[in-house]
């Protein structure tokens, strides 16, 4: 690929935007950032020293000492580090720092897939495609249990679905860079949708990108 080419997916807590970012980003050859694993990282690091939550100063250290290089999914995936995430995330200090990381990684030569929360309206309003994936919160609960379930776990689908319905609110209700679509993004609902069509129909909205892109 010639040109740099940026791509900026947002959406709420199991809408499938992880899954479409990474298959994109393998299709098109671009390196990869789950930006909610560096607000994990945060929560993370915060409950292994046994510090609250609501330590500014030392979630200010630990996003400073994020390394988007060292990111661990297996162990950032837990239940209670996403929970101790959605509450550092509040933090305007915190996110400046984080935000400041991920559009180092955004803006590298050839380009990059992110995924998160603020990608198209903060991280990377510049972003050569936007696009905002969401689901219903019923499906994206069914989607949360049989991934845990996959994962030879157990849960009970009522509170998955409280806890999705929790996050969507904390996420839409901050005052520092809320959940919501970009102006200019792609819209995509997925409730419908296998992954493969999810894949295809984000993959069109990007070639017709590209390929107004080298008509100009």
């Amino acid at each position: 690929m010639t040109h740099s080419l940026s791509i900026a997916i947002d959406g709420p807590a199991a809408s499938g935007k992880g899954t479409l970012a990474r298959r994109l980003a393998d299709y098109y050859h671009l390196p990869h950032l789950d930006t909610g694993l560096t607000y994990r990282a945060v929560g993370r690091a915060l409950l292994i020293h046994g510090l609250p939550l609501d330590n500014v100063s030392a979630a200010e250290t630990a996003a400073r000492q994020v390394d988007l290089r060292n990111l661990d999914r297996e162990a950032l995936s837990a239940h209670e580090v996403g929970e101790a995430a959605s509450k550092v995330a509040v933090f305007p200090t915190v996110r400046k720092i984080l935000v400041d990381k991920q559009r180092a990684f955004a803006t590298q030569p050839g380009g990059a897939v992110l995924d998160g929360r603020d990608i198209g309206t903060v991280v990377c309003p510049e972003a050569d495609v936007k696009l905002y994936v969401t689901a219903s919160a019923e499906v994206r609960a069914g989607r949360r249990l049989r991934d845990i379930e996959g994962r030879g776990g157990h849960a009970d689908l009522a509170e998955i679905l409280a806890d999705i319905v929790r996050r969507d609110e904390r996420d839409m209700g901050r005052a520092d860079s809320p959940l919501r679509p970009a102006a200019d993004a792609h819209l995509l609902d997925t409730s419908e949708m296998s992954i493969e069509a999810a894949f295809q129909a984000a993959r069109t909205i990007v070639d017709e990108v590209l390929a107004k892109r080298n008509e100009a």
